[in-house]
């Protein structure tokens, strides 16, 4: 059953093809992105059926993230997708404070934000649904120099709304809230272009598919949603990994610490 869906970074990629989804499987919207004509453009070709509310704020300064906060507190939310991104993209030496400081305002403070304002009404309902959106760079901190460029905020950022999105998972269990950090690779949006990248020769899954599979890993009762890995089972390896070595500390200082 449709209700009321909230996405933010709502004007291009991901969080526009959530909204066209949603647009067309009944839910009324709230979108929210900086650039209000683009806002309106996407209102302009959603189905007339559907009720649209265009917000207009930015996530990396306090006030923006407290307007969209308040809406999901006061607004009957069935469905919450933190999409907003920022392509502070680069080495954390390449970053000038006030990047920084965006980025994890963005895809950080936002998301944790607008995530603890939502909860409580939904848990009232006794239903809802929360997405994060992330990306597999998230895994990608045990990786060499030399296989990738370094994005160390940007891989925190994001390995930061996987271990948020999987813990209050189980927080809200039996609660008929759901949540899911949805962890696409490179898709084809502007995302790079504003990076200056040209990846036009790059294989890259289009935003509308990156949905399809949000969409079915809810069906599926998957927390960590990950469209482009076929083997799921690597995944959970990871997870498995995660808790063998969270429970395997003691109060004992590890051998390895000891002086010779």
């Amino acid at each position: 059953m449709a209700g009321l869906a909230l996405v933010t970074g709502a004007s291009s990629g991901i969080g526009e093809a959530f909204a066209r989804r949603l647009a067309d499987d009944g839910y009324d919207l709230i979108v929210v992105a900086r650039r209000t004509e683009r806002l309106e453009q996407l209102t302009a070709t959603l189905p007339s059926t559907v009720d649209v509310r265009i917000v207009t704020a930015d996530l990396s300064a306090d006030d923006g993230i407290g307007t969209v906060a308040k809406l999901s507190a006061e607004q009957p939310l069935s469905m919450l997708v933190n999409n907003a991104g920022i392509a502070h993209y680069m080495p954390i030496a390449e970053l000038s404070a006030e990047q920084a400081h965006e980025l994890v305002q963005v895809k950080i403070t936002a998301p944790t934000m607008l995530t603890h304002a939502a909860v409580p009404g939904m848990l009232s309902r006794g239903n809802g649904t929360i997405i994060n959106v992330a990306g597999m760079i998230a895994f990608s901190g045990p990786a060499p120099a030399s296989q990738m460029p370094r994005r160390a905020i940007y891989a925190g950022a994001l390995a930061h709304a996987v271990a948020m999105s999987q813990t209050l998972s189980a927080e809200l269990e039996d609660t008929g809230v759901r949540v899911q950090v949805l962890c696409p690779g490179v898709v084809a949006t502007e995302f790079h272009t504003v990076q200056g990248m040209d990846l036009s020769a790059v294989p890259r899954m289009s935003a509308d598919d990156v949905v399809t599979a949000s969409v079915r890993g809810l069906e599926l009762g998957e927390v960590v949603c990950a469209p482009g890995v076929e083997d799921y089972s690597l995944l959970q390896a990871v997870f498995d990994a995660d808790l063998k070595a969270f429970e395997g500390q003691s109060p004992q200082l590890a051998t390895r610490y000891r002086s010779r």
